[in-house]
């Protein structure tokens, strides 16, 4: 067996205790959305749109900093 399969277990593992152990109800209010969802889905999507809003900001400051790097010919 390698060492990423069983990291790969290890980190399944512990996702399945993390799911297991976090499945009360949270209740999430903003503004006029009312939503109840446990709290690991919770912070799945929490993640999730972390994950992605600093993807995008990577993505445009890297097009910055290239837009305004002189090109050399």
């Amino acid at each position: 067996m390698s060492y990423k399969v069983a990291l790969g277990a290890i980190l399944g593992f512990f996702v399945l205790i993390f799911l297991a152990q976090n499945t009360e109800v949270a209740k999430v209010s903003f503004l006029f959305w009312d939503i109840s969802m446990s709290r690991a889905v919770l912070l799945f999507f929490s993640l999730l749109i972390g994950f992605i809003f600093g993807w995008f900001l990577h993505s445009y400051l890297l097009y910055r900093k290239k837009k305004n790097k002189p090109e050399k010919y």
